[in-house]
């Protein structure tokens, strides 16, 4: 026969059970026709902007043989000599001189000076696989060839025919798929499942980066709208393969995108109000040399808008399960305590999103500061340059949008999960006809 008590513990347990650890609790219909009233026509636009500016490839045009406008092709370092750099074409010598103190792996001639090397590349690759050439290389030059190494030679078909091979760059594809390999099995590993959905998720949002927004951008397409399309593709695919078609994946993606039209607006004020052109170093020069048409400053405008959909999908739906979570713990707190409780959560995630924000847009950008260092510039001298204030104005315009989005998700999504307490019978409590039931039996035994 069951003891008195035996029955009411295992239901209760059962119950905080499914609060505590379970999948979040279903929404009632009727605010599942409220989310989806917001959420299907969005999703529909942005299918629209996907096929109207759909660019169907990047646009030809005739090389330049400068920088990545370079035709390549794969090459290997068959033999290396030492030489007298005296012995070299006078062009060739260091740019420091020939007394210059060798260094690193450098050997030095019988007079002391540093030998130069001389490397024989055989092409691997293309119409001239088989051909060989000499690149000699500088005992000061930043990068140094061995033997066996794999290179990237540039072609240039119309230089003399002993000059239209030479290395542009080293191999560096098997280390970089090896790093690849080992990060898809760390993830796959630790997120099981969900690693594995955030890895199609991933695959996925570099094919509409690849196949859509940068090929649209070059065709002449709005940047800003092209970036606003892509980036709302991207994030759609994302936060939903990744997260499941849930109410609260929904809520974060309607905070997301309120948070991403504020970046959107602030970074089109500021831009326009700096006068920052976009236009800053070697490789926007040329993409505007060879295609005049776009507008650059909108392309800053783009990357910004693309650079921080990443930190916002985070912080979106941290902010959003913690807030399902706490009204499973307790289905009694009202909007206004679950939006205090979430933003408490949201203020510690802040700071630390900020702070990443900051550091990875200063460690990028290192080696331009430390110029500035050597220059003895003032800090306000360096921050008035163009370079370092697109960068300024990148990482502000992204942390504001970033700091937005957490009181905004938050109260979204306490205001879905406490409106909809009545319309789920999940967070009710236990029905009266158990306890009644319970009240029988202990009669019944008594």
């Amino acid at each position: 026969m069951t003891s008195p008590h035996s029955d009411p513990e295992p239901q209760g347990h059962q119950h905080t059970h499914s609060h505590s650890h379970g999948p979040a609790a279903p929404v009632s219909g009727h605010l599942r026709k409220v989310i989806a009233a917001v959420l299907i026509p969005f999703a529909a636009a942005v299918v629209v902007g996907l096929v109207v500016l759909w660019p169907g490839g990047a646009p030809a045009h005739e090389r330049t043989g400068v920088g990545f406008d370079r035709q390549t092709q794969q090459g290997k370092v068959v033999n290396i000599d030492k030489v007298d750099c005296k012995d070299v074409n006078a062009s060739q010598l260091p740019v420091s001189g020939e007394n210059a103190p060798p260094t690193g792996d450098q050997a030095e001639g019988d007079d002391g000076a540093a030998l130069c090397k001389k490397a024989t590349v055989e092409i691997t690759s293309g119409k001239d696989e088989g051909r060989k050439f000499v690149e000699v290389v500088q005992p000061d030059a930043p990068r140094q060839l061995r033997d066996g190494q794999g290179v990237v030679v540039a072609y240039a078909p119309d230089a003399p025919h002993d000059l239209q091979y030479s290395v542009t760059d080293v191999n560096r594809k098997f280390p970089l798929m090896l790093l690849a390999g080992i990060f898809a099995l760390v993830v796959v590993a630790v997120g099981r499942m969900r690693g594995v959905m955030a890895l199609v998720a991933l695959a996925l949002s570099f094919a509409v980066l690849t196949l859509f927004i940068l090929p649209a951008i070059l065709q002449g397409s709005n940047p800003l709208v092209v970036a606003v399309v892509g980036a709302s593709a991207i994030m759609l695919i994302a936060l939903y393969i990744c997260h499941g078609l849930t109410a609260r994946t929904s809520v974060a993606v309607i905070g997301t995108l309120i948070s991403l039209l504020l970046i959107g607006l602030l970074g089109s004020l500021f831009i326009g109000w700096a006068s920052l052109s976009g236009n800053t170093d070697d490789n926007t020069g040329l993409i505007h040399g060879l295609y005049p048409h776009i507008d650059m400053s909108g392309l800053l405008l783009a990357g910004v808008i693309i650079g921080s959909l990443g930190v916002l999908d985070d912080v979106t739906v941290t902010q959003t399960s913690a807030v399902w979570e706490l009204h499973q713990a307790d289905p009694t707190m009202s909007a206004k305590k679950l939006y205090r409780a979430g933003i408490r959560i949201g203020r510690d995630h802040i700071a630390s999103v900020v702070n990443t924000l900051v550091l990875a847009y200063a460690g990028a950008a290192l080696p331009l500061l430390l110029l500035f260092s050597v220059a003895q510039s003032g800090v306000g001298t360096v921050a008035n340059s163009e370079l370092v204030a697109e960068e300024i104005v990148r990482t502000l315009i992204g942390s504001i949008g970033l700091v937005a989005s957490v009181p905004v998700t938050t109260a979204l999504a306490a205001l879905v999960v406490s409106a909809d307490r009545a319309g789920s019978g999940v967070d009710a409590g236990p029905p009266p006809p158990v306890r009644s039931g319970r009240g029988r039996r202990r009669r019944a035994r008594s």
